[in-house]
């Protein structure tokens, strides 16, 4: 079942990655940690808003699963450096983008 595309709000996409990838919720729990404390050491909201963009990316790649599992190996080709990373680099590039219209970014 796809889930909807949550708020861009903090709490929003908690509940989200909760159930999309439970175990993801530990790094977005210290994500949001680094975030807060980085707003608030700078008086700028530009850490938390990078961390909304993030986690809304992650969601909206994540809620389908053949997109994330397709990620998943374009990531694996550009890491394994077995061969030319340019059109795994370009489909990667392509996904998050569609991502970041998904999410509302």
């Amino acid at each position: 079942m796809l889930i909807p595309v949550p708020e861009l709000t903090p709490d929003a996409l908690r509940a989200a990655v909760a159930r999309i990838a439970p175990s993801r919720i530990p790094a977005l729990t210290q994500h949001l940690f680094e975030a807060t404390t980085n707003a608030q050491q700078t008086q700028s909201l530009a850490p938390l808003r990078a961390f909304v963009h993030s986690w809304a990316v992650f969601v909206a790649i994540e809620r389908h699963p053949h997109q994330a599992a397709r990620l998943r190996e374009l990531e694996a080709v550009v890491d394994s450096g077995e061969r030319d990373p340019g059109p795994a680099i370009t489909e990667i590039q392509a996904i998050r983008e569609a991502a970041e219209v998904e999410a509302g970014l």
